[in-house]
């Protein structure tokens, strides 16, 4: 009898090895659920173009994706690209700033979480997936707990920001803030990079939908945008609060 538990046992032993060296650990199973895709305050997941339909170079990702807080803030950028592109071009403007971002800025990959463009289409930009809180590299100092849209585009004094872009950004925007951030109030973030306009450990008190140039030494995201962010935090507003269930958690305001 004993034999034959052990005859058992040494058959069964291989199987048990490969499910726990091949399977992920139960507190690496347990952090991506907690990190998965959430919706937040009841508002749905936009279309977006993933990286496999724009192209992404995946060759040149360096690093696998690191992943942070649900989003306190939005940092709304402009990639400098000249306005009259066809939408159609966009991807292909898109794998130009993604081989910049890593040839010659050295990063681990295209900086922003999103990108939009002028014809109001979401792309996805950094690697790691849409509905997780991806860490960033597009803000220096501030990219832990946010997310960083970029506008393609130049978006200096006297240009014309299309209205199917702020579409994108107003819907991109109420979906990526954390449940509970209201978009007309400011955080406090502590940055992490004496690079940005506050010293390594300083607290900032932000916009929670802010430009790049509120946080570092940049014209970015241009003064024509950049005029339009009143605009954009009321629309994210009104978006937010009207999205189902919000009648019983209506907006909180948790900063000051």
């Amino acid at each position: 009898m004993w034999s034959r538990r052990i005859v058992l046992g040494a058959l069964l032993l291989p199987l048990v090895l490969l499910v726990f060296r091949d399977g992920p650990a139960l507190h690496e199973q347990h952090r991506e659920l907690a990190t998965g895709p959430r919706p937040p305050r009841g508002l749905p997941q936009p279309a977006v173009v993933s990286r496999q339909e724009w192209h992404a170079d995946e060759r040149l990702v360096r690093e696998k994706p690191q992943y942070t807080g649900a989003a306190e803030a939005v940092f709304v950028h402009h990639t400098g690209n000249p306005n009259d592109y066809d939408c159609a071009d966009a991807p292909e403007l898109i794998r130009s700033v993604q081989s910049d971002h890593v040839e010659k800025d050295g990063w681990d990959d295209i900086g922003y979480n999103f990108l939009v463009d002028r014809c109001g289409t979401i792309y996805e930009g950094r690697a790691g997936g849409v509905g997780r809180s991806v860490l960033g590299a597009h803000t220096k100092g501030f990219n832990a707990d946010t997310v960083g849209i970029a506008a393609i585009g130049n978006f200096g004094a006297g240009a014309e920001v299309p209205e199917p872009m702020m579409d994108a950004l107003v819907e991109l925007a109420a979906w990526k803030l954390r449940p509970g951030v209201d978009p007309l109030a400011t955080v406090e973030l502590v940055s992490t990079n004496a690079e940005s306009r506050f010293d390594e450990g300083q607290v900032a008190r932000l916009n929670v939908i802010s430009g790049h140039r509120d946080s570092f030494e940049t014209r970015c995201p241009g003064d024509a945008l950049y005029g339009l962010l009143p605009e954009l935090r009321e629309r994210v507003a009104r978006m937010r609060d009207a999205a189902p269930g919000n009648a019983a958690n209506s907006r909180l305001r948790p900063y000051f």
